[in-house]
């Protein structure tokens, strides 16, 4: 007799093709050189069409369109980096500060933003990283401003065991690095009303609400506001496993997004008539939706959080369809969503060091 197992087909976004497409990405990474486009996008048609109609060996597609899929997109973000005309180049850009500004001892490190109107054509809409020596003037998050600057590609050292920016950079879509030249010429333009310029006034209150040194602890756990946070800090949280914690954000949206479930779960306790018209359970999964976007959108969209609100998206609207699944169908959902969503995310260590914390956190919001 035929064993019934082997007929079964496998479920699109199972175990086996969550594993298959993660494979493919990670062999697509490994790679020296990316394929030729017109390579590249047959065979994620071929991959995608394998895997939705191939019953049994659907994940045979998965694994091919995981790595098509992954080629495309790395080669997209390399293809968004500076024209070689433009390294070396002194450059006037127009945009905002994206994201916190960081002071180092007489260094200022931030994040730039170039608009799409005002700019050269290989510098508008990028996302730049620059640095500021010995800044006369203050520069805050959300901040308008006209700067002189030398631009380079992203590049990153080849020792053994060091830090990989370019890798870095790859994943964030950095298109260049840099510093400010003729700082007499930097002009500032005006504030720009955002998430970034919110964060950075609530972190500002937190401090002053907390007149004591450990106020620096709880705006790094708040809002992912490290930047007070000294090298012998790190090396205490590095020693008391805590730097995760801190670094990664991410862990943070799945306690808000379980906070606005459990606060679901208080409603239905104090008002139990509501449970007649709307299941209780499916509220707590849209108030955990809620919060932990909101919360997402607060610390400005930081790629760890956005990974981690889509395996809680993924997890939950299993919940809200009243689909019955398990915690393994439930990171294999959350890892193929994540991946064809955002491939390059691969690169990134903690998506790998935080999945069993996303997904613990996503089953509390769920169970509460």
């Amino acid at each position: 007799m035929r064993d019934a197992d082997s007929t079964s087909p496998i479920p699109p976004f199972g175990v086996a093709c969550a594993v298959a497409l993660a494979t493919g990405v990670v062999m697509a990474m490994q790679q020296a050189k990316l394929p030729a486009l017109w390579i590249s996008i047959p065979l994620c048609a071929i991959g995608l069409g394998g895997w939705i109609a191939l019953r049994r060996w659907r994940w045979v597609g998965a694994l091919l369109f995981g790595a098509a899929w992954a080629c495309i997109v790395a080669g997209h973000a390399l293809s968004v980096r500076i024209p070689v005309a433009l390294v070396g180049q002194e450059t006037a850009i127009v945009g905002h500060v994206d994201g916190l500004p960081q002071r180092e001892d007489r260094l200022l490190r931030f994040d730039f933003l170039a608009d799409r109107d005002g700019n050269v054509a290989g510098i508008a809409g990028k996302h730049l990283r620059l640095s500021w020596y010995n800044p006369k003037v203050r520069v805050g998050a959300g901040e308008r401003w006209r700067l002189r600057v030398k631009l380079r590609r992203p590049r990153g050292v080849l020792d053994p065991g060091g830090f990989d920016f370019e890798k870095l950079a790859l994943e964030r879509r950095i298109a260049a690095t840099g510093y400010v030249r003729a700082p007499e010429s930097a002009e500032k333009l005006g504030d720009t009303p955002g998430i970034d310029a919110l964060r950075a006034k609530l972190s500002a209150r937190i401090a002053a609400a907390i007149p004591s040194p450990s106020a620096r602890y709880v705006r790094a756990l708040a809002l992912g506001d490290t930047r007070d946070l000294t090298e012998s800090d790190w090396d205490t949280l590095r020693a008391t496993g805590l730097t995760h914690q801190i670094a990664i954000s991410g862990f943070h949206v799945g306690i808000v997004a379980s906070f606005g479930a459990l606060l679901a779960w208080l409603a239905y306790w104090l008002f139990p008539r509501v449970g007649l018209r709307w299941p209780r359970v499916q509220a707590q999964a849209v108030m955990a939706l809620l919060f932990g976007f909101g919360y997402t959108a607060l610390v400005g969209f930081e790629l760890p959080t956005v990974r981690t609100l889509l395996m809680i998206v993924a997890a939950l609207l299993a919940r809200l369809w009243r689909r019955p699944s398990s915690v393994s169908a439930s990171l294999a959902l959350a890892l193929a969503t994540m991946l064809i969503v955002d491939p390059l995310s691969v690169l990134a260590a903690s998506t790998w060091q935080s999945r069993s914390a996303k997904k613990k956190n996503s089953a509390i919001a769920i169970h509460r």
